[in-house]
């Protein structure tokens, strides 16, 4: 009998290079104790679901404008949850704040990952190219990625790992937003994902 796999969810609004990763690694055997079942955009136009298609994984897509209201549109991603069986959702890339109301219903199921070494540049409003500009302007010599578990406050939840990555001299937030995905984001994501997904198929 094959052993049992966490199913996954990964929640995307853009391009999605992170779901890339997460694939890649997947099937790279990185990925073992869970497996991607579903795919959910709150942009219809988004480049991940293509990707998800290629990978030929179930793509679902729920926006706010559809359902009328946060609460609406959270009700509607838990009901495709549920449906779907997932046991962990990724935030890679997804553009909206998922109120308590929603993170309180998945504990230690959610997973996100952040452009920088939490504490550091994160909260509110710290999200793509600008956590990259404050980081330079301050000054500081090492940056990196951080994935953690999501709760209520942004960027709140306990940390699952981290990567460092050096700033250098003539770094612009652009070449060094690349690097940080190449070097960190697209290495902890799946590894802590890899974690996760290993913990929960053994508490089953």
């Amino acid at each position: 009998m094959p052993a049992k796999k966490a199913k996954i969810a990964v929640l995307v609004s853009g391009g999605g290079t992170n779901l890339q990763a997460l694939i890649d690694a997947q099937s790279k055997g990185i990925i073992t104790s869970g497996k991607i079942a579903l795919v959910i955009s709150n942009n219809p136009s988004a480049y991940a679901l293509e990707r998800a298609k290629k990978a030929g994984i179930k793509t679902s897509v729920v926006t706010k404008k559809e359902c009328g209201s946060q609460e609406a549109f959270e009700d509607k991603m838990k009901t495709t949850l549920n449906e779907n069986g997932i046991d962990i959702i990724v935030l890679a890339g997804f553009m909206s704040i998922l109120s308590e109301n929603f993170t309180s219903a998945y504990p230690k199921r959610i997973i996100n990952v952040h452009p920088s070494l939490i504490p550091s540049f994160c909260g509110k409003g710290f999200y793509g190219l600008r956590v990259h500009e404050a980081a330079l302007e301050y000054g500081v010599k090492v940056t990196g990625a951080t994935v953690h578990f999501v709760n209520e406050i942004p960027d709140g939840g306990e940390i699952i790992m981290q990567k460092a990555v050096n700033i250098r001299p003539d770094d612009t937030p652009e070449s060094l937003q690349k690097r940080v995905m190449r070097l960190a984001e697209w290495k902890i994501l799946p590894l802590s994902v890899e974690k996760v997904s290993n913990e929960i198929i053994n508490k089953k």
